[in-house]
């Protein structure tokens, strides 16, 4: 009896943790870059890169393009944007969380693209 239990447990175990990475596993799509939602989140990831840094601040250009990722509670944004420095403008690649039931977002990484 004390075997079937264990067996039983583990075989759950074993079926919820394949059922929590389909979840969280979810491919990149695309997304429509002209969306005010995806300008709003590349905005967002810009203002958050300024207060992160403090020399040579940014200001958002454009959205070049862009992929999205379900993910449990939320959305992944992997976002190229044009941003401006002074007079220099530059591509960058920006991660964003966001989770809107709960009004989050989070600026998972901001790295300038050479290219």
């Amino acid at each position: 009896m004390k075997l079937q239990s264990l067996v039983f447990i583990l075989i759950v175990l074993l079926a919820l943790s394949i059922i929590n990475q389909a979840i969280t596993s979810s491919d990149w799509g695309p997304v429509d870059i002209n969306d005010p939602h995806v300008v709003d989140i590349a905005k967002f990831a810009v203002t958050a890169y300024n207060k992160r840094n403090t020399v040579g601040k940014l200001a958002f250009e454009k959205v070049i393009s862009g992929e999205s990722q379900n993910v449990i509670n939320g959305t992944n944004y992997r976002l190229t944007l044009s941003a401006r420095q002074i007079i220099t403008v530059q591509k960058y690649r920006a991660i964003v969380l966001e989770k809107p039931l709960v009004h989050f977002r989070n600026l998972v990484s901001f790295e300038l693209i050479n290219a």
